[in-house]
């Protein structure tokens, strides 16, 4: 496995960072248990979540089978870099939510609870708060990080000028702030090469791509759409929306003697200020498939193909849609 500085702090982390989102809901405990435990093997040691995360298990409840497996000792707290997120409503109350000082801290709180451990080494807002004043946000943050509860703040879903004003602030109060984001990104979707791979490549923020393989259609859906198995409805809006598209790329990821999924996350990790895709398998199977990614380089001219199958908008903003 490969690592990288996580944007610009010394902390380094694994090339491929493991999602948990389907843990407790899609995956059951115990297959989760195998995945993190085959990843921490193969030098995964960038690991994601997020309070919210649970689907049909509830809320937190990503969070505590991960807590769990991190309770089992043998080293792996001290060898994980812990990632989880503050955001998302967690309580019928109004101040359940958002990114109040409050909400921040109580969240927190709650979140190292289920999660087993006494630090948080990446705390990220899943979303920007527009009603929360930056002052409100970094007094929380601050406090949270004097106490070592947490020990670098990441944001989730910022547009460049969010990123922007986050860091100017916390530049103003001598904080670190900002080390990353983590944004949707694809060959589907590259909207963020507009101004949020920019902003960060200016402000000194790792990229984490979430989901990297589009919500599966870039691991080889396609095939597996005509094939008659089951997808949901994303799915088939990508296949109706990149069909052709997509049957090129796979017999491109033929040629090339590589997986879809593999060729997918190679292609974001060509870009330096991409840190790690979040890769979220449910199963076993589908982590092992994502790992040669870390290792895959792909020629110019392949490069130069997928480019013309899944164009991005132009480049950076104001070039890619003025002079």
């Amino acid at each position: 496995m490969r690592y990288a500085r996580l944007g610009r702090t010394a902390l380094e982390v694994s090339r491929l960072c493991l999602g948990t989102m389907n843990f407790g809901g899609h995956t059951p405990p115990a297959d989760a248990d195998a995945i993190m435990d085959c990843a921490l093997e193969a030098g995964i040691n960038f690991f994601d979540t997020a309070n919210v995360y649970g689907g049909r298990a509830g809320r937190g409840a990503t969070e505590e089978v991960v807590g769990r497996w991190l309770a089992q000792g043998g080293g792996r707290r001290e060898r994980v870099v812990l990632a989880t997120k503050v955001f998302g409503r967690m309580g019928d109350g109004p101040n359940e939510r958002g990114l109040s000082a409050r909400h921040v801290r109580s969240a927190c709180e709650e979140s190292l609870r289920r999660l087993r451990t006494d630090r948080i080494d990446l705390y990220q807002m899943h979303h920007v708060d527009r009603a929360a004043p930056w002052e409100e946000i970094w007094q929380a943050m601050e406090g949270l990080v004097r106490e070592g509860k947490v020990l670098y703040v990441g944001s989730s879903n910022f547009a460049g000028w969010q990123i922007a004003r986050a860091c100017e602030t916390a530049a103003a109060r001598h904080f670190l702030g900002v080390v990353s984001e983590q944004s949707l990104y694809n060959l589907t979707a590259r909207t963020v090469e507009l101004e949020v791979l920019p902003a960060c490549r200016a402000y000194g923020l790792g990229v984490l791509p979430w989901s990297p393989l589009a919500a599966g259609v870039l691991g080889g859906t396609a095939t597996i759409g005509k094939e008659g198995r089951r997808a949901g409805d994303l799915q088939r809006r990508k296949l109706a929306q990149h069909g052709p598209a997509l049957e090129a790329y796979e017999r491109l990821c033929g040629d090339l003697g590589a997986a879809p999924a593999q060729v997918a996350l190679a292609w974001l990790l060509r870009d330096p200020v991409v840190t790690a895709p979040i890769i979220g398998p449910r199963t076993l199977a589908q982590f092992e498939s994502a790992l040669p990614a870390a290792d895959l380089e792909l020629p110019e001219a392949a490069l130069t193909r997928l480019d013309e199958l899944f164009p991005g908008p132009g480049g950076e903003a104001p070039e890619a849609y003025a002079w």
